[in-house]
């Protein structure tokens, strides 16, 4: 169980808290700090779901608000409302494929949702900051390494002062609303921190995402669509290692900053579908096709399709002492049996 020595408990809002990392995040913030008031807010758009949390709402641990987070009236009164401290933004379009035909709702939630969140909070944070010098207020950006771009296979990892280059409307939307963060950190001097993080892998991805869609494909013995060749290179982290990080940074971190989160674990994407595949037909009983590397089937590369992304995290390491826990392949494993423990998701 964590705490805060010397320092009262805080008060999050955590947006966009029935995703994938958020709902995460959140549970692991739950485990950790008991004494800390949760307060979700989440469209529930179709990769959120409030189900992730129920067990949390039912035991009275958080309380969850569905609403957008471009509703300024309403993240207003959340704020004010639950005292909030510290808000922590999880809430992002965050799919590629969807960005490209359909990008206007990704300007909407990355770049619009995060400047009336810095608003919102920038108002809140003016008018508590003088009444409670001794609390940590604390406005945290979950974003992308994908806001740097691709590198070539000999190219060192991104740093934090890699010059931003996206190349697909996710992440020129998702490094839009990091701009936003450090212009409000520069011109207000609010306290602000942006975290840029690799591929996450573990519990409750949505199924269009790559890992969730090997394994549910694997099941029922669809293909297995790769694109272009399969030879494009991520780092890949543990969802609970990157939640770690994020706690390290929200208690610690230097305001107006910036942090990458990353493992160093880079794969080749038709190297993880292999991997994938064994451990598959290692856990999984009765599947329709065995062995499922069978089902392996390259398509047409996407569009903008960046060939590498690699994380250079020696900064959070330093400066706050992170260490990822779980390596590609203990992750990977673990990740599978809770997908296969959990068929209906």
């Amino acid at each position: 169980m964590g705490q805060f020595p010397g320092r009262p408990p805080h008060c999050l809002l955590i947006t966009g808290g029935a995703g994938f990392i958020g709902t995460n995040f959140v549970h692991y913030w739950a485990d950790r700090y008991p004494q800390d008031k949760l307060t979700v807010l989440d469209a529930l758009t179709y990769a959120g779901k409030r189900e992730n949390l129920r067990h949390l709402e039912q035991t009275n641990r958080l309380q969850f608000v569905e609403g957008n987070i471009t509703d300024r009236q309403l993240v207003d009164q959340l704020l004010a409302r639950h005292d909030i401290t510290c808000l922590v933004n999880f809430a992002a379009e965050s799919h590629v494929d969807r960005s490209i035909s359909a990008p206007d709702t990704f300007v909407q939630t990355n770049i619009v949702g995060t400047f009336t969140l810095l608003e919102a909070f920038r108002a809140h944070w003016q008018s508590q900051v003088a009444r409670n010098p001794e609390r940590r207020y604390c406005f945290l950006q979950v974003s992308t390494d994908e806001v740097y771009g691709s590198l070539t296979e000999a190219s060192p990892g991104f740093t934090e002062t890699t010059a931003f280059a996206p190349n697909s409307p996710y992440s020129a939307s998702k490094a839009g609303g990091d701009h936003f963060v450090r212009a409000y950190s520069q011109t207000y001097g609010m306290p602000t921190i942006v975290t840029h993080c690799s591929n996450n892998y573990g519990p409750y991805q949505f199924p269009e995402k790559l890992i969730p869609l090997i394994c549910r494909n694997i099941l029922q013995g669809l293909p297995l669509p790769i694109y272009g060749d399969g030879r494009n290179i991520r780092d890949w982290i543990y969802v609970d290692d990157h939640c770690h990080a994020l706690e390290l940074v929200l208690l610690n971190g230097q305001f107006g900053e910036s942090y990458n989160i990353g493992t160093d674990d880079e794969v080749r994407n038709i190297d993880l579908v292999h991997t994938l595949c064994d451990l598959m037909d290692d856990l999984a009983a009765d599947l329709p096709v065995s062995p499922s590397q069978k089902l392996i089937q390259f398509v047409d590369d996407r569009p903008g399709h960046d060939w590498r992304y690699a994380i250079d995290a020696t900064k959070l390491r330093q400066e706050l002492g992170w260490r990822p826990k779980a390596s590609i392949a203990t992750g990977l494993r673990k990740t599978v049996q809770w997908y296969l423990a959990h068929l209906d998701w």
